[in-house]
């Protein structure tokens, strides 16, 4: 495992504190919530059969571990995610030789030029300071044929689940005020601004597209989702205990319309972004 510095030393130190415990914590419900992607991510590695892939704020690990198992043993699959805690599961867990891990900010990380065919991504790269320069860090890391497969959230109106817990919690306790504009979740929404980023950092024939697919869980396993999500997650476990029992009740309450029986089901509204480094070469 290796390091390079963060460009936000605040990002950095929540992704290494209580935010990466949390999505180390809840790596089974998202995995199994966004296996649809996984599923796209190792078939995209299935059809190009590229020598190196890189995955992208691959967390824990689980689609960097899928694509490597589905590719031959002599190829190289590299997951990179800026939490220390989340990659060190990411090496604990991983059984396929041809998979590592980094921790490291893949906006600045010095990868070697043109190594990889393919880079992906499931939910992690909307949370860059400076996207320009971090996908041109990154195209520069992309061989010349190389292609990308990225998934994003669309917005937070097409996605009301995501935002649900937050507007509950609100009404019993100060959270503090999203900006959906800055890096997170929902930064990469605007698909013509998302498109002008890729273009001005060296990409080329960038395509677009919507895909909606259903999630489900276990009813048993919402309270668990949204005190270890999201940003009422950073301040759940400080609240006294009285106070976090109104708080599960009240955001249980607003969680109401997408239960049904003992099953919790929404929409996933995401951008799917393909591109290649050069202008050459087809998808």
């Amino acid at each position: 495992m290796t390091t390079s510095a963060a460009t936000n030393p605040a990002k950095e130190s929540s992704w290494n504190g209580r935010g990466g415990d949390n999505w180390l914590s809840a790596q089974e419900l998202t995995d199994q919530l966004f296996k649809p992607i996984e599923n796209a991510m190792v078939k995209a590695a299935d059809c190009k059969s590229p020598r190196k892939v890189l995955d992208i704020g691959c967390g824990v690990g689980g689609t960097t571990r899928a694509i490597a198992k589905s590719l031959p043993p002599d190829s190289k699959v590299m997951g990179i995610d800026i939490s220390r805690v989340m990659i060190e599961a990411a090496i604990e867990q991983s059984e396929q030789l041809n998979s590592t891990f980094v921790c490291a900010d893949a906006a600045q990380h010095k990868f070697q030029d043109e190594t990889f065919d393919l880079l992906v991504s499931r939910f992690g790269i909307m949370f860059f300071d400076d996207p320009v320069a971090a996908f041109q860090n990154l195209h520069q890391a992309a061989a010349r044929d190389a292609s990308a497969l990225f998934f994003a959230w669309r917005s937070p109106e097409e996605n009301p689940f995501m935002t649900t817990a937050a507007n509950a919690a609100s009404s019993v306790i100060s959270l503090p005020p999203r900006d959906y504009d800055a890096p997170g979740q929902f930064a990469f929404s605007d698909a013509e601004r998302v498109k002008t980023i890729f273009e001005a950092s060296g990409w080329h024939q960038i395509r677009i597209e919507t895909l909606d697919f259903e999630c489900k869980f276990p009813r048993s396993k919402l309270v668990d989702y949204f005190t270890r999500l999201g940003p009422l997650s950073l301040v759940f476990s400080d609240l006294d205990p009285s106070k976090q029992e109104e708080v599960i009740r009240v955001v249980s309450e607003a969680f109401a319309p997408f239960v049904f029986g003992e099953e919790v089901r929404f929409m996933a509204a995401c951008w799917q972004m393909r591109m290649r480094a050069n202008e050459s070469g087809n998808e």
